[in-house]
This record gives C-alpha cells, sequence and structure tokens, in this order.
C-alpha cells in the first residue's frame, strides 16, 4: 500500500501542477519550521510565525492527501 502512494505521488507530481505546487509549498514550511526550531530561544513573534506555519502545513497536508485518496479510488 504505501508503495502504491509513493507510485501515485510520483504521478502526480509529474502530471499534475497544482498537486506539485502544494507538496511543494508543504516542503518550504516544513524547512521554515525546522529553522524556527533550531533556534535556541524563540521570541513571541517566532511563536506565533510557527503556529501560523504548522496550521498552514497542516492544512496543505490534509488537501494533498484527499488528492491522493480521490485519485486512488479513481484508478
Amino acid at each position: 500500500m504505501e508503495q502504491q502512494n509513493e507510485e501515485l505521488k510520483a504521478h502526480l507530481m509529474a502530471t499534475d501542477g497544482h498537486f506539485r505546487s502544494l507538496v511543494e509549498e508543504h516542503a518550504m514550511f516544513h524547512k521554515q519550521l525546522e529553522q524556527l526550531e533550531a533556534k535556541e530561544n524563540l521570541t513571541l513573534a517566532d511563536e506565533e510565525v510557527e503556529g501560523r506555519l504548522k496550521k498552514r502545513k497542516l492544512r496543505l497536508k490534509d488537501e494533498i492527501n484527499m488528492i491522493l485518496l480521490r485519485t486512488a479510488e479513481v484508478a
């Protein structure tokens, strides 16, 4: 199942520009969160940014997973 999911994701990355942009944006938020988490002390502003990034990243992940589910059902 996991391999099928990875194959489907690779196919969508190659053929669906919207899906690809969602995955790229998710990866960008992940990197930004890693940079924030690498800081020794987060300011209040950093914590607010971190919260917003986590929410946006989660929304993207949900949308990515919905596309994967819909595509798998059709296939």
